[in-house]
């Protein structure tokens, strides 16, 4: 990879981006190597998390500004095909069946709103700003929309879209785009403390949780949707790891999936 650094260290990946000469900006290249990077890691047998981090003092500032200059000429289809890509690169990691926490050591602009978005959980540094700042530019946010919205709520979107302010990491917190918000010194405590709750809960379990957060979210309560999660709930009950926890709970004993030097 040229734009990514990856490492798999105890049952952890951590997936650096590292273009921070352009404050780790998107290009054709970035996301192509992203895409492929959460496809991989989501079938990787030795990875249960995923970290999302950044090189340099920015997390990401969207669109490269070569790769805008290259769209200015695009014809629709062209641009059609480019904003596939990014669509599918977002895809990748909000559906990577392993979950994924965001390191934001840095400032938040744009694309990088729906990459952050799209992973599970995010933590941030006190210092980063935040900004959705496409109308500046007479664009919309269209293909992280799905993933945004979902993050911050419609209301606050509805602001944030509309008037491109740039906002702290405290209303980030304030209004759900983030999870936590700490100084830099405990940005990597925190995200530790994220990581080690993941690595010690059932791996099959944390992967069909994922899955069912995206599955209920913002559905109404209908029968339907009562008859899935019973469902859900009698197939991992009978699942060798839903009887493996059962029994290490009753039996006051540590479960088969703990790793021999818990994080």
């Amino acid at each position: 990879m040229n734009h990514l650094n990856i490492q798999i260290e105890a049952l952890v990946a951590t997936v650096t981006l590292n273009r921070p000469d352009v404050r780790n900006a998107f290009n054709q290249e970035v996301i192509a190597e992203m895409t492929q990077a959460f496809v991989e890691l989501g079938m990787h047998e030795g990875v249960r998390c995923i970290v999302l981090a950044a090189n340099g003092p920015a997390f990401c500032a969207g669109a490269d500004l070569n790769w805008m200059r290259s769209m200015a000429d695009y014809t629709h289809a062209q641009n059609l095909e480019d904003a596939g890509r990014l669509a599918t690169m977002l895809q990748a990691v909000y559906e990577c069946p392993k979950p994924v926490i965001a390191r934001i050591q840095g400032d938040v602009y744009a694309g990088g709103m729906g990459l952050v978005a799209a992973c599970d959980m995010a933590v941030s540094v006190d210092t980063a700003g935040y900004c959705l700042s496409e109308v500046k530019l007479g664009l919309i946010p269209a293909t992280i929309s799905p993933y945004v919205i979902r993050a911050m709520g419609a209301r606050a979107a509805h602001r944030y879209f509309l008037t491109a302010e740039r906002f702290d990491a405290a209303e980030a917190l304030r209004i759900g785009f983030v999870h936590e918000v700490v100084t830099a010194d405990a940005l990597d405590a925190k995200v530790a403390d994220m990581v080690k709750a993941l690595v010690n809960a059932g791996p099959e379990a944390v992967k069909l949780c994922k899955q069912l957060v995206q599955d209920v979210g913002g559905q109404p309560i209908t029968p339907e949707l009562v008859q899935m999660t019973v469902e859900s709930i009698a197939d991992v009950r009978v699942s060798p790891e839903g009887r493996e926890g059962v029994q290490s709970f009753l039996q006051k004993r540590k479960p088969n999936w703990l790793p021999s030097k818990p994080e």
